[in-house]
């Protein structure tokens, strides 16, 4: 077991190359460069300007933000508040849990989000009103809430 220094890390561009703007990042997964199965954490580097992701919560995951560099700012159902380093914030399952990171300043903001890692899990975005949902195989789904159906729509006998 090799220590890492989260102060030190090179923290590479997201590959994937297809966040919109006001959501670009730097992200290095650290839970399985350690190692990790049952917790994941992810050093996230947010150029000014940019947000982690959409204002949501989590069902069957619980999450944690430590602000290792930076003043980003946090939305939660409380408001915002702007966060300095050394700063942890715990996010429970359901509505309560709900948040978003931003940056807001002139500066780069380098954070950790941890996480369990329970699978099915299941992701709930209230501003955009969408419901995404990742199975054991990590194929998942993401529907307008409004796309419910009754239980019984389309079963016979």
């Amino acid at each position: 077991m090799n220590p890492f220094n989260l102060f030190e890390a090179a923290v590479p561009s997201d590959p994937d190359g297809a966040r919109p703007e006001g959501f670009q990042r730097h992200k290095l997964q650290l839970g399985s460069l350690l190692g990790a199965s049952r917790m994941g954490a992810t050093l996230y580097e947010l150029p000014p300007g940019e947000s982690l992701g959409p204002y949501h919560y989590e069902h069957n995951n619980e999450e944690w933000l430590l602000v290792i560099a930076g003043r980003p700012t946090l939305r939660t159902p409380e408001g915002e508040r702007e966060l300095r380093a050394g700063d942890v914030v715990v996010f429970p399952e359901g509505p309560e849990g709900a948040h978003t990171t931003a940056n807001r300043t002139g500066e780069p903001v380098r954070v950790v989000m941890l996480s369990t890692k329970r699978k099915p899990a299941v992701a709930v975005y209230p501003d955009s009103d969408k419901i995404a949902i990742w199975r054991i195989d990590d194929d998942g789904i993401i529907v307008k809430r409004t796309a419910a159906t009754d239980y019984w729509e389309g079963e016979g006998p």
